[in-house]
């Protein structure tokens, strides 16, 4: 009796819906009073690459014939996917998340969803809503992973990528294209920076602390500059990209290497050349410090300044310095390499 019980919920559940658009609504009407649904005390959620989180969603009463369904939005096309759905008895589970993804259920009310090993992706905006006939009701929680953004560009000079390229160039390094929202928050901690590049959802934009002429002027207030949304396929820009809290370290390797000697150097000591992500991860979170510049695995040339001093460059700011892509038979510098956990 049990087992039929468990596929007749299992059944209730059905096909998994297909990606809806999210639509932000054109009025602003009032929000619907809650009746089963308790608001979560905090609508943003905190953590970082590679911990279990979990969005809290927890139920007043359990209507008849209820389900929950928990989505996220996708930020870079405003499609919302599916990532479980339950009826208290039976769960299904959708989508890339659902390896990773879990309905907590510490009591008969609980609905939170626990989200194991959080990936650079699995940032944005998720919705628990109640289906309850007529009396549907959601909340929604924003997941915000602590990081960092950087500018990126091709060894070849700046405005090289299209969309997908850009998208590709960060991935390769570690990292994500960052949202708009990544970015605005990283202008606001002081990036500061003259080329225009994407962000996830595809539009363009660069961040600006001190005015000047090759950044719009001297004229214009400090500011997030924006071109808007391009042609994905065909404008050409850099890119910001996001990464987080890293598995694994970040170390120096001293020599006068070229850039073939400073792979082998990373391989013979079971590591791999570190990529610009990771090298930016160390310097955030590990408060990576060095003045010599070293070989990456993109093959440009970097340093990581946690504590600026007249020596190391003389910026006053801590960040990441580049030598840009040094020619790599002919300059020997150390190497950054990066062993994971």
């Amino acid at each position: 009796m049990q087992q039929l019980l468990l596929l007749s919920s299992l059944w209730l559940l059905g096909t998994p819906p297909g990606a809806a658009i999210y639509q932000h609504p054109t009025e602003s009407p009032a929000t619907p009073r809650l009746q089963y649904l308790l608001e979560p005390l905090h609508a943003v959620v905190h953590t970082w690459r590679g911990a279990t989180v979990t969005l809290p969603c927890v139920l007043r009463a359990l209507p008849n014939g209820y389900r929950v369904r928990w989505s996220k939005v996708e930020a870079a096309s405003y499609l919302e996917s599916v990532i479980v759905v339950t009826n208290g008895l039976a769960q299904k589970s959708y989508g890339p998340l659902s390896p990773r993804a879990s309905l907590r259920q510490s009591h008969r009310y609980d609905a939170s969803l626990t989200i194991a090993n959080v990936a650079l992706e699995d940032e944005g905006r998720y919705r628990c809503q109640l289906l309850n006939g007529l009396e549907d009701e959601s909340v929604s929680l924003m997941l915000h992973l602590e990081g960092v953004v950087f500018p990126y560009q091709t060894s070849t000079g700046r405005y090289q990528f299209n969309y997908h390229e850009a998208k590709r160039a960060c991935e390769q390094q570690d990292s994500r294209l960052a949202t708009y929202q990544q970015l605005y928050k990283a202008w606001t901690e002081g990036l500061d920076w003259c080329n225009a590049g994407w962000v996830l959802d595809g539009t363009v934009h660069y961040p600006v602390i001190n005015a000047r002429e090759p950044c719009g002027g001297r004229t214009l207030l400090p500011g997030l500059r924006s071109y808007g949304a391009r042609d994905k396929q065909r404008d050409r820009f850099d890119a910001f990209c996001f990464t987080s809290v890293l598995k694994g370290h970040v170390y120096f390797v001293r020599g006068q290497l070229s850039f073939e000697e400073a792979a082998r150097a990373c391989r013979s000591r079971g590591a791999a050349l570190a990529k610009v992500g990771q090298l930016y991860s160390a310097w955030k979170f590990s408060r990576l410090d060095r003045c010599d510049g070293g070989w990456l695995a993109d093959g440009s040339v970097r340093y990581p300044i946690a504590s600026p001093r007249p020596r190391c460059g003389g910026l006053p700011q801590p960040g990441v310095r580049s030598f840009g892509f040094p020619n790599k038979d002919l300059r020997t510098y150390g190497t950054y390499c990066f062993v994971g956990t």
